[in-house]
């Protein structure tokens, strides 16, 4: 099976990311399987970049340590370094509350605004030197996603046909409030969250059988934002969303078509299945807003490493049993075991064996993208009416199983 990678940018809480793959590694999800490409914006840019240098150089088996290594060293762990993210945390509070205005970053002397250093911390840990443009494409391909200011213009730097160097990161990592625009190649770069979060189109030139896309900003909220802080860090969310909805929504209208018969693989395209892993709401964005992702305290960092981990254990669980699922009532029957098919209407449980029901009767619409966060969804359809179905797990064992239909704000 080919696969392509897509990490999404968030800033400090793509740690979250360097979790998930180094998990994902640990746990051999890759095995059997060809990485045929690897995209990312802003932080989820640098999660990209160390996967691709780990796949170009044969040795995956090291990327955890890589992960590791990098985000540990990008965290304020001096005094003076916890002093500084502090203030830098606490002057993104203000401006989420009108009691600041946004830095301007052009008004901080050069060797002070970071740049250099952002360039010095990659280099600890990627030979960038190393890096040619792969003309022959005998390497994965790598994207990262930056924006023009002056045109508009979307960027997606690629290996293929793009030097990969540091500032090539920077411009996709650029925050304005904290970064200069970044010149390079006659274009003045800011942060790809302004463009394509992360880029998606550019890897189906590689033909990949399934796309695995992790998700820092939320998709839905319990609640209705009315404090500034939650109302500022929504709108960051929505914002960051939204290019990433817009290109895997192509994908599924592509996917349609073919299942439909309306397009042909003649045509040039074929099914790509959609997986999305998504960070679930953490308990700094109530504290802190939109400025917790701007936040490089170690421990904070620890613990969405941490989360990332719990997460792909999550995804790397719901894909086991999707596979037991497609394989047969067999295969399901000792994950069932103890665990009760909840079913509401207008679907009727099945009146004895759940695992056959579900084998038979339970198809899954691979038109439509899987969703995990704390719990996996999958759309699906019994007898031609639409559905969900929803799991949780805990560890590798399935725990509650529930059959439903599709919410009414997504039909």
């Amino acid at each position: 099976m080919r696969i392509a990678l897509a990490f999404q940018g968030g800033g400090s809480h793509t740690a979250f990311t360097a979790g998930v793959v180094a998990r994902w590694v640990e746990r051999a999800a890759f095995d059997g399987h060809e990485v045929v490409a690897v995209s990312g914006t802003s932080g989820g840019a640098i999660n990209a970049l160390l996967t691709w240098t780990a796949l170009r150089d044969g040795r995956l088996d090291r990327l955890p340590a890589a992960l590791g290594s990098f985000w540990d060293d990008n965290a304020a762990s001096g005094p003076l370094e916890r002093v500084g993210n502090a203030v830098v945390v606490g002057a993104g509070v203000a401006q989420s509350l009108g009691l600041a205005p946004p830095l301007n970053p052009y008004l901080v002397p050069p060797p002070l605004d970071g740049r250099a250093e952002f360039r010095r911390l990659l280099a600890r840990h990627v030979d960038l030197d190393a890096i040619t443009v792969d003309t022959d494409a005998r390497h994965p391909r790598l994207v990262l996603g930056a924006v023009d200011v002056r045109s508009g213009a979307f960027r997606a730097f690629d290996s293929r046909r793009d030097r990969i160097t540091a500032d090539t990161v920077l411009a996709s990592a650029a925050i304005p409030t904290l970064f200069r625009a970044v010149h390079l190649d006659g274009g003045a770069y800011w942060d790809g969250l302004f463009s394509q979060n992360p880029p998606v189109a550019p890897l189906l030139d590689d033909d990949p059988d399934e796309l695995w896309v992790v998700q820092i900003n939320p998709t839905r909220r319990d609640d209705e934002p009315r404090t500034t802080l939650d109302i500022a860090d929504r709108r960051n969310e929505l914002a960051g969303n939204l290019s990433l909805y817009q290109e895997l929504a192509s994908i599924e209208r592509i996917d349609r078509l073919l299942a439909a018969g309306t397009l042909v693989p003649e045509s040039g395209y074929r099914q790509v299945a959609v997986r999305v892993l998504e960070l679930t709401r953490i308990p700094a964005s109530g504290l802190l807003g939109a400025a917790s992702k701007v936040n490089r305290d170690p421990a904070f960092l620890r613990d969405l490493r941490r989360r990332g981990r719990a997460q792909a254990d999550v995804f790397l669980t719901a894909w086991a049993f999707e596979r037991a699922w497609e394989t047969g009532p067999d295969a399901l029957r000792p994950l069932l075991e103890g665990v009760a098919l909840e079913v509401d209407a207008p679907f009727v449980g099945p009146a004895g064996d759940a695992a056959a029901f579900l084998a038979r009767e339970v198809v899954r619409d691979v038109t439509r993208k899987e969703m995990v966060g704390d719990e996996a969804t999958w759309r699906v359809t019994v007898r031609g009416t639409a559905g969900e179905l929803t799991a949780a797990f805990a560890g590798d064992a399935l725990v509650a199983l529930r059959l439903g239909p599709v919410p009414e704000d997504e039909r």
